[in-house]
């Protein structure tokens, strides 16, 4: 058995869809603060261009964990 941590950043665009950023492997420990900060600096920074248009508000953050189970044969 294997498990992988994600973190999802989750934004508005223009349009009002919401636009998921997805980082493989963050650093273990990160805060809530920390996780605002860095999507604030997304958001003040026009990082990313989407279909909708400008990125224009962090939504929120999370942590996603899968776990994989290998089937035996």
């Amino acid at each position: 058995m294997t498990s992988d941590t994600d973190l999802d950043l989750i934004f508005k665009n223009a349009a009002g869809k919401k636009i998921t950023l997805n980082i493989e492997e963050p650093k273990s420990g990160l805060t809530k603060a920390e996780i605002d900060a860095a999507m604030q600096v997304v958001v003040d920074n026009n990082v990313f261009a989407t279909s909708g248009g400008d990125i224009v508000e962090a939504v929120g953050g999370r942590l996603r964990t899968t776990t994989l189970d290998p089937i035996a044969e």
